[in-house]
């Protein structure tokens, strides 16, 4: 099973929230996930991101792969940093 690590969108039209969901990479955006991770606010300003590290940084270390838009949230977070360090720490 291929994981990844994706957004699902919620809130109404015009005013997106998206939460950071673990999912099967064979199931629809807005459908049945694993686990929530955090959630992305992009309409506050400046954009809300809450995201749990421990479980992002479990998730990764089993091989979940994340999208192009939640790698550059986690980019910014420095989780992805951190995930590389730990991973090629000697």
């Amino acid at each position: 099973m291929a994981v990844k690590i994706r957004m699902k969108r919620m809130g109404s039209k015009r005013n997106p929230f998206y939460r950071l969901v673990v999912a099967d990479s064979r199931a629809p955006r807005d459908g049945r996930i694993i686990e929530q991770v955090g959630t992305y606010n992009p309409v506050s300003k400046p954009a809300e991101v809450k995201i749990d590290e421990e479980l992002v940084m479990k998730w990764l270390k089993e091989g979940a792969k994340p999208s192009d838009t939640v790698k550059n949230l986690l980019s910014k977070e420095g989780i992805i940093k951190k995930f590389h360090d730990q991973k090629y720490a000697k």
